[in-house]
């Protein structure tokens, strides 16, 4: 699927409006893993998790999109933190989700 040029322009907009409002990072990303482009996904991603406190969901995503471009050690960081996060949220099932995927990775912690 194509990125929506206007809902990614839009949300451009607000992200160099508000720079410290992780929002429009966050949605930025979904639209580029909705259209399958995986370094703007992780790029947009990394930019929203140095702004914000993530449950754990931005870390998943983003494991998953380097998982996509074949960094499978940058992604195995990724799904550390998003353990990390997930933990410290009270989100348990997000974090052995991810455990799992580190498991298929071949990371025994």
């Amino acid at each position: 699927m194509p990125v929506d040029a206007s809902r990614t322009e839009a949300l451009r907009k607000m992200a160099a409006a508000h720079p410290e409002d992780p929002r429009p990072r966050f949605g930025l990303a979904l639209e580029f893993e909705r259209a399958g482009d995986w370094e703007s996904t992780a790029a947009e991603l990394r930019a929203y998790l140095a702004l914000a406190d993530d449950e754990g969901n931005a870390f998943g995503r983003l494991g998953h999109a380097l998982r996509q471009l074949g960094r499978d050690d940058e992604a195995r960081e990724a799904y550390r933190q998003g353990i990390a996060a997930a933990e410290r949220h009270g989100h348990p099932t997000m974090a052995m989700e991810f455990e799992e995927v580190l498991e298929e990775l071949g990371d025994r912690g």
